[in-house]
């Protein structure tokens, strides 16, 4: 199951959520790899990874529609994740310009040699060869004053595509906005409304507005993934809605009010909050938010009232009893 947000005890799993009917979808014209990224391909001696999540994309017109929903500007600074052959690389570099910068993070020691050497004359790329999960937001932006914005876009690893939303979304130092390719199916989880909410949705939701920019399948990678393929744009809000000190808090909540499927909220957060009935009616009532609802009917904004709620009950905000994770949804 993949899933998001277990840091400091919460956890975030992935469930159901319904497509954006207002995004445009890729138009698949391509039937095979141009000739060149094979051979390329061959030459480093790479052969694509299952475990690693690799599939490389070769598109060069999907390549400038990722860049356009990026809305990056001349002067930008941006963290790309698996770089692979540099295709989506070339282009963030042309779109911050000589002012910007690029900060490339790979894993593949022959894809980091080969996407170094390739962009050794530009003097606003850096290649950071590691594991993106083990390097913090701080340490990629060490050379930059904390206060200088940054986004985030990629053509993610379907399998570290929570790990990485994670990662970036949890930190203290948060991107102004992530554009990243993910599992077409788990873009629409994210960007769900009621009554089709989920943990993810919330999870995500509650750092910033995502958007579907594009849908695309399988053509224009290689290999050709089993799955089809869309673009989200998450625009971070400006003004987080909590202190990250009471976002474990808050998650516990959510993961509680998800943790019992189909139940009424009255059972489910009761249960998983450990709270006697008349205590969890009373957080309800004082969150404006009717008991017999279910879990995927409330938006975020009536997630952090009650959040407030439960806080206020318990007289000890922030440390209420963490219940684990919402099993409610593997992808």
């Amino acid at each position: 199951m993949e899933s998001l947000g277990d840091k400091a005890g919460t956890q975030v799993a992935i469930d159901e959520a319904t497509t954006d009917p207002q995004t445009e979808q890729a138009t698949e014209q391509a039937t095979s790899a141009p000739p060149r990224w094979r051979a390329l391909l061959r030459e480093l001696a790479v052969r694509p990874s299952k475990s690693k999540g690799q599939n490389f994309l070769t598109d060069r017109a999907i390549v400038g529609r990722i860049a356009d929903a990026a809305q990056l500007q001349p002067g930008d600074t941006v963290i790309e994740i698996g770089p692979g052959l540099g295709i989506l690389t070339a282009e963030l570099i042309a779109r911050v310009g000589p002012t910007g910068r690029v900060i490339a993070v790979e894993l593949d020691h022959r894809l980091a040699d080969y996407v170094r050497a390739e962009f050794a004359a530009a003097p606003n790329f850096r290649l950071v060869e590691g594991n993106v999960l083990r390097l913090s937001p701080d340490e990629l932006l060490a050379d930059l004053p904390a206060t200088v914005p940054y986004a985030v876009v990629a053509n993610l690893p379907y399998n570290i595509t929570s790990a990485v939303l994670r990662h970036f979304l949890d930190h203290p130092r948060r991107p102004t906005a992530l554009t990243v390719m993910v599992q077409r199916e788990v873009a629409e989880r994210i960007v769900a409304r009621p009554p089709e909410m989920s943990v993810l949705a919330v999870a995500v939701q509650v750092y910033g507005t995502p958007s579907i920019a594009l849908r695309l399948g399988s053509g224009a990678f290689i290999p050709r993934p089993k799955v089809d393929s869309a673009v989200i744009r998450i625009a971070l809000h400006p003004t987080p809605a909590l202190p990250d000190a009471a976002m474990p808090a808050f998650f516990t909540v959510v993961a509680a009010g998800f943790g019992q499927k189909r139940k009424q909220l009255t059972n489910s957060l009761g249960a998983g909050l450990a709270l006697p009935r008349d205590a969890t009616e009373t957080a309800l009532a004082a969150a404006g938010v009717a008991g017999t609802r279910r879990a995927e009917t409330l938006d975020v904004a009536e997630w952090l009232r009650l959040h407030a709620a439960f806080a206020a009950a318990t007289e000890q905000p922030g440390e209420m009893s963490e219940q684990g994770s919402a099993e409610d949804g593997a992808a």
